[in-house]
């Protein structure tokens, strides 16, 4: 369970995303990555991968943070990264604090992890609360619905690729809250992927009738 005291500086939790034009954010890495609902596109990020793409992803991380993921994409990145300290991604992903939303892995291995079950939401009210680094959360497509649907983030950073797939998971999923957005970036790749990075502005202003 979290134990976080509450400090006097709000951390920012900011959403790391691959996306298609159409939004979907599923299985960007490899085939065998999330093939649920019978999902066949897995590895579609991979014909776009370059030097600047790296470089961007190694900037995301340059600076001090910790990690706020799901179960799922905690595995993931604990099978890909936890033995990995000369990358400096996964320098900055080993160094970091895991935060996992998880009901079912009673034990994490990857250290310093800490585990997050019953109420979600009010939990990472507190872990926001406390003192520490910003929150990054990489991947993680159904705690983000959460936390987005909780209007807990407060910046999407998002590599929008140039393809459709027409199906799989999507960041923004139906239902979310509307809400403004303010670009404060913009970067294109040579590959054609756009590093866009948003600031949340609040709810959608409605037309008076």
């Amino acid at each position: 369970m979290l134990d976080a005291l509450e400090g006097e500086t709000m951390r920012k939790i900011i959403a790391l995303t691959h996306v298609t034009l159409d939004g979907v954010m599923q299985a960007v890495g490899g085939p065998d990555e999330d093939p649920s609902n019978g999902f066949e596109y897995g590895g579609w990020g991979a014909p776009f991968r370059d030097d600047a793409g790296g470089q961007s992803v190694r900037q995301a991380v340059s600076a001090p943070f910790d990690l706020l993921l799901g179960r799922r994409t905690y595995e993931m990145f604990a099978d890909s990264w936890s033995s990995n300290y000369e990358n400096p991604i996964g320098k900055a992903f080993n160094n970091a604090t895991k935060y996992v939303v998880t009901r079912t892995l009673d034990h994490l291995e990857w250290n310093p992890s800490q585990r997050i079950d019953g109420d979600v939401v009010a939990q990472i009210r507190r872990l926001k609360a406390s003192d520490g680094a910003d929150l990054q959360v990489w991947g993680s497509s159904v705690l983000l619905q959460t936390l987005i649907g909780a209007e807990l983030v407060d910046e999407h950073r998002m590599w929008i690729y140039p393809v459709v797939l027409g199906k799989g998971k999507r960041l923004f999923a139906d239902g979310v809250p509307g809400r403004n957005l303010n670009l404060l970036e913009t970067h294109r790749m040579p590959s054609g992927v756009v590093l866009n990075v948003y600031r949340a502005a609040g709810p959608v202003a409605r037309l008076k009738q």
